[in-house]
């Protein structure tokens, strides 16, 4: 309640009321139960000499007792009526039995007579249990009785004063509640403008910036609104500076390919890009607020990081996850701020830039090798020409025969290079038409059987009826198939299969591939595609370009190829294409 400023000025004003309200009940019927006392004992003590002076004449008549005389004056009186003897001995009682009372000569009323002729006191009665007010008066002379005490009881004055007591407090409560509405409704009017500019103050901080509060008056609160208004106006400007920046920051960041992440002092990640998130295998969402050895999990660029908080200086290196075929440049770079320290780390992708390097230079590499062996074997057959072999006419024509091969081979490999320059570079349009899957496949498995056969293989095809048509070049689709077919029967040893076969799945036609051969290390897999990639060397005698030209040209169709083996039980080549509609 006291957090509010309303109560905390209504409050203390209904507390003031309050205390003075109990200050002046507790005054007033103090001071008039103290006049009232003082009115009894004056008018008992008037009572009492009466009766003090009456005693020598008014002696108790044959069959009397002082007990009926006591009785006599307190029915004149109103009160009660003790007459004691100078020992204390009780000698005549009007309400009690006085056979049944103590010695008396120790009441204060009674020491205060004997020592100056009169004395009062006001106690508890034993006697007739309740509060009483006691006068005694010292009888003259030598009478028997000593002492004349007259008592009456408090319970009239204790009840009037208890009166006057709460009607002064109820009229105190009174005042007290309107004095508590009047302070809300002055506090509820000096806090309406601070309510009214803290809802401003709410709206600014959650975001809306183009809350304002007009002044109501010219006062403190008028003048503070002014200068709430004026505040608002600046954190305006400045919000929407900070936002546009903000937001060309992100849209930099978001579109950045390298990788960035900035961690604070205490080596959490309080940004991170799409890029980063996407190079480390998390997101956004569960990045920010971690450690960076939380985010990042790789010890290289973790040491890095932490070689930068320790030496303060910019880190630079080449950092290789082989595990999951990563290649990064990592840049991390230390903030000096004078109110903030941490560490910006920048990720770029090289992972693209070396499989490029690593794939020219398996180029030159693969094509120097393919382009040595031919050419050595026309060097030496050359050679052997012109060292005598001409002067033989038999073995002059078979040297020539062989030297035909050899251009044959080099003449095919310059083609085949030549065609996938050409597709690659997309110089060799494709000639679209609706064709049936069966003219595609049945065409070239026809021309493969006899070397099937002479193989010791089965060659088999297998199309379900009803397959839908395909847009396609049909030429090209039947390179395709002619490739992956003369590489199924050349790596599947005698008495295995190959299978083609074909089927609908959802918008595609997949054309499978199967033979019980060899099958390729799935090392070798990711690169299969790749020009002159040879996973089996000792084997082969081609130029390693037919499945790059066939993934080109299944590519070309807006189709995909993709292989499944395993070493010694065969391989499974797929391609699709999407079916004409």
């Amino acid at each position: 309640m006291f957090h509010s400023i309303r109560w905390r000025i209504a409050v203390p004003y209904v507390g003031l009321i309050l205390a003075i309200t109990l200050g002046l009940t507790l005054y007033v019927s103090n001071q008039m139960r103290q006049a009232r006392l003082d009115n009894l004992e004056t008018q008992l003590l008037a009572d009492a000499r009466l009766l003090t002076d009456s005693i020598e004449i008014m002696q108790p008549d044959e069959g009397e007792t002082w007990d009926t005389l006591s009785k006599t004056w307190a029915a004149a009186l109103g009160a009660r009526v003790t007459l004691i003897a100078a020992d204390g001995m009780v000698l005549g009682e009007s309400h009690e039995d006085r056979t049944q009372m103590g010695n008396h000569l120790y009441r204060p009323e009674v020491q205060q007579a004997l020592a100056s002729g009169q004395g009062s006191s006001i106690r508890f009665s034993q006697t007739v249990g309740y509060e009483m007010m006691y006068v005694a008066t010292l009888a003259p002379g030598k009478q028997e009785v000593a002492i004349v005490r007259v008592a009456l009881p408090l319970r009239q004055i204790e009840a009037d004063v208890s009166r006057l007591r709460k009607s002064v407090l109820l009229a105190g409560l009174l005042a007290a509640l309107l004095g508590a509405l009047l302070a809300l409704f002055i506090a509820e009017r000096t806090a309406r403008p601070v309510y009214r500019l803290t809802d401003v103050a709410v709206r600014l901080a959650e975001g809306d910036l183009s809350a304002h509060l007009l002044p109501t008056t010219r006062d403190e609160i008028g003048r503070l609104t002014d200068a709430f208004n004026y505040m608002a106006a600046q954190i305006r400007e400045k919000v929407s500076t900070l936002a546009g920046e903000r937001a060309r920051l992100a849209a930099v960041l978001a579109h950045m390919s390298d990788g960035v992440l900035i961690t604070d002092e205490t080596g959490r990640v309080r940004l991170i890009n799409p890029a980063a998130a996407q190079l480390l295998g998390t997101s956004a969402e569960k990045a920010l607020h971690q450690t960076f050895a939380q985010t990042v999990r790789y010890h290289q660029i973790i040491e890095l990081w932490q070689e930068c908080l320790r030496q303060g200086q910019e880190q630079d290196q080449i950092v290789e996850i082989r595990h999951q075929d990563l290649f990064l440049q990592v840049i991390v770079t230390p903030f000096q701020e004078v109110e903030w320290h941490g560490c910006l780390v920048i990720l770029q992708d090289l992972t693209r830039i070396r499989r490029l390097e690593t794939v020219r230079r398996d180029f030159i590499s693969n094509i120097s090798h393919e382009l040595r062996t031919p050419l050595a074997g026309l060097k030496t057959l050359v050679d052997t020409l012109r060292d005598g072999a001409l002067d033989d006419p038999p073995a002059a024509r078979h040297f020539l025969d062989r030297m035909d091969i050899e251009l044959d081979t080099l003449i095919q490999m310059v083609q085949e290079l030549l065609e996938l320059s050409r597709i690659e570079s997309g110089k060799a349009p494709l000639r679209l038409e609706m064709v049936a899957v069966a003219d595609v496949i049945l065409g070239p498995v026809d021309r493969l059987l006899p070397q099937a056969e002479r193989a010791g293989l089965t060659l088999s095809v297998d199309l379900p009826p009803a397959l839908p048509l395909i847009r396609a070049d049909s030429d090209r689709m039947q390179q395709v198939i002619v490739n992956l077919v003369h590489n199924a029967i050349k790596f599947t040893p005698s008495g295995g299969q190959v299978t083609v076969s074909a089927q609908r799945i959802d918008d595609e036609l997949v054309i499978t591939v199967r033979d019980t051969g060899v099958g390729i290390p799935a090392a070798d897999l990711p690169r299969i595609f790749e020009r002159f990639y040879k996973s089996y060397r000792t084997h082969s005698d081609g130029s390693g370009l037919g499945l790059a030209i066939a993934r080109h040209i299944v590519l070309g169709h807006g189709g995909r190829i993709w292989v499944e083996s395993v070493e010694e039980r065969g391989s499974t080549f797929y391609f699709s294409l999407p079916v004409a509609t």
